[in-house]
């Protein structure tokens, strides 16, 4: 397999038709190296439009929807992120590309093990993954970006309480079959802003109480 034809055909056949224009974005791709995300023998399929299974019975994201939600969030280098789903690390190494430090909360041992380890061997050194249940409000702390690496029925308000003033948080809301991804802004200490960017499906947030309805 080209592995390089392969990640080229991933952005211009997947990501840049959902939207994702973003020079910096797009070039980032070419650099975070999504395929040392996954094991062995899910290599070749890191560039495919599907979410891969992980440990647990988790699943990472597509490429396009982790590329878009990055773009969303208009990130600035000396920010700081607050990411809800370790996965296999992969979208914490993008956002920790494009920030100063980031925080990933897993509620999964398997999980958090997998991504420190991943982060590690590609060495990424701004990201600290801790055992928390980001969504039950185990973790304290302001951020200026928050991002909830799978689906809420709803977002928590202790959550958009830990968004510094000007900071955005991105979470996809909803049930099946209805999902949107939700940018909340917070625009004073009172004041919060929120628009919807994009449709898709996704599993539960770690931490989030699943449907009945879903099915993995």
């Amino acid at each position: 397999m080209n592995i390089e034809k392969a990640r080229f055909n991933m952005i211009e056949q997947q990501i840049r038709p959902w939207n994702v224009l973003d020079k910096d974005i797009l070039d980032m791709l070419i650099v975070v190296k999504r395929e040392n995300y996954f094991p062995e023998d899910q290599k070749s399929l890191a560039f495919f439009d599907t979410e891969l299974p992980l440990p647990g019975g988790a699943k990472a994201m597509s490429p396009k929807l982790e590329a878009r939600i990055v773009q969303e969030l208009g990130l600035k280098k000396q920010e700081s992120v607050l990411l809800i789903g370790a996965a296999s690390g992969y979208l914490a190494a993008l956002l920790a590309h494009m920030t100063r430090h980031v925080t990933v909360l897993e509620t999964s041992p398997l999980l958090k093990d997998l991504a420190e380890k991943n982060l590690a061997a590609n060495g990424v050194r701004n990201v600290n993954v801790l055992l928390a249940d980001g969504i039950a409000g185990q973790h304290t702390g302001s951020y200026d970006v928050i991002v909830v690496a799978g689906s809420l029925e709803s977002i928590p308000e202790q959550l958009k309480k830990q968004l510094n003033v000007n900071g955005r948080l991105l979470a996809i809301v909803g049930q099946l079959p209805v999902m949107r991804g939700v940018v909340v802004t917070r625009q004073s200490d009172a004041g919060f802003d929120s628009r919807e960017v994009f449709d898709t499906v996704v599993p539960p947030a770690p931490g989030a109480v699943a449907s009945s309805a879903f099915h993995f």
